[in-house]
């Protein structure tokens, strides 16, 4: 009995080692080597995409630059790793990537049986379909018998198969790896419709020959919360890339931007505002970081509507009306908690 309990509690601490191991080890890594590695899209406006200097720009991108500024103090210490659909999670689980920020849907397939873990959500999508004009679609409801584009690996083939079943419709699915391949396959006319998230929809279709002969339908049939991704057993990372995009939100409503944050810094009375920017309150220490992790992130990249907004909002080719991303407090659902 003994020998047991001994055997237990060796086992215990053991566990207790490695993960205390584990909780540093992308961390230090990453300051280590000087560089965060982050997996985005192969390309895809609004989102990730490189332009032809290879520089790339988009929400998620923007997000992979927050967590450099958070870590590193600098947002431009970043190799960008670009990646398909099936690619992705081999990526992050190999530790070939150090966060996946790549419009990845948080499900519960993902979140319990792949080793990795969901640091919240940075885009509330959901799928549809676009279609070519000249066809005279108006609902997806008209679609019994199409062709359909879509990337494979992806839960959009899913929702796809599910909504055709529900609705006693028939398609045919025609596969591809890329963005820019299922794009590229629709205008040549090699499918009836093209299915995805609608946002990745509306970026896709600012790349056709012709962006006005293509219509977005009504119909979102599905959730898609994406957001940043990290390996399981490093809890000290995945607090630090969690609480990076919590730390844009909670930027935004307060009305801490990148072109006010110096003028708040030096002259706010605000509680909440001289803790969120490091003057009062825990600081860094929780997180292992220096007190101006936030203040990094907010003067370097922006908070969280200035991202939208310049990626993929008014001030961007594709005018997606902020809708459930924006904040709580102005209709929408986007909410962080507390940094306190």
């Amino acid at each position: 009995m003994k020998k047991i309990t001994w055997a237990l509690v060796a086992t215990v601490v053991t566990l207790v080692i490695s993960a205390g191991f584990a909780q540093a080890s992308t961390k230090e890594e990453v300051q280590k080597r000087g560089a965060l590695q982050c997996g985005v899209s192969t390309g895809l406006p609004g989102f990730s995409i490189a332009d032809e200097k290879g520089a790339w720009a988009g929400i998620d991108v923007d997000v992979c630059k927050a967590i450099a500024a958070a870590t590193l103090g600098d947002a431009t210490k970043i190799k960008f790793v670009p990646l398909n659909a099936k690619e992705r999670f081999t990526a992050l689980q190999s530790g070939e990537i150090d966060a996946l920020v790549r419009g990845t849907t948080w499900t519960l397939t993902r979140d319990s049986s792949l080793g990795l873990n969901f640091t919240g959500v940075n885009y509330y999508d959901g799928q549809g379909f676009m279609v070519s004009k000249k066809l005279g679609v108006k609902s997806a409801l008209e679609l019994n018998g199409a062709a359909v584009c879509i990337q494979s690996g992806t839960t959009t083939e899913l929702n796809l198969a599910d909504y055709f079943k529900e609705n006693n419709m028939e398609y045919k699915a025609v596969v591809f790896d890329t963005h820019d391949a299922t794009a590229a396959a629709f205008d040549n006319g090699r499918c009836d419709v093209l299915t995805s998230d609608q946002s990745q929809v509306y970026g896709l279709r600012t790349h056709l020959k012709d962006p006005e002969g293509a219509v977005v339908l009504p119909e979102v049939i599905s959730k898609e919360p994406l957001g940043p991704v990290v390996r399981q057993g490093d809890d000290a990372w995945f607090n630090i890339v969690k609480w990076t995009l919590n730390a844009m939100i909670e930027a935004e409503e307060y009305g801490v931007t990148s072109a006010n944050v110096d003028e708040m810094k030096a002259n706010s009375n605000s509680p909440a505002v001289r803790r969120l920017l490091g003057l009062e309150g825990i600081g860094g220490k929780g997180l292992g970081l220096n007190d101006d992790w936030a203040y990094q992130i907010i003067k370097q990249v922006g908070n969280y509507g200035e991202i939208f907004e310049r990626n993929v909002g008014a001030g961007s080719p594709l005018k997606i009306a902020r809708g459930l991303n924006a904040l709580w407090s102005k209709g929408g659902i986007m909410y962080a908690p507390p940094v306190r």
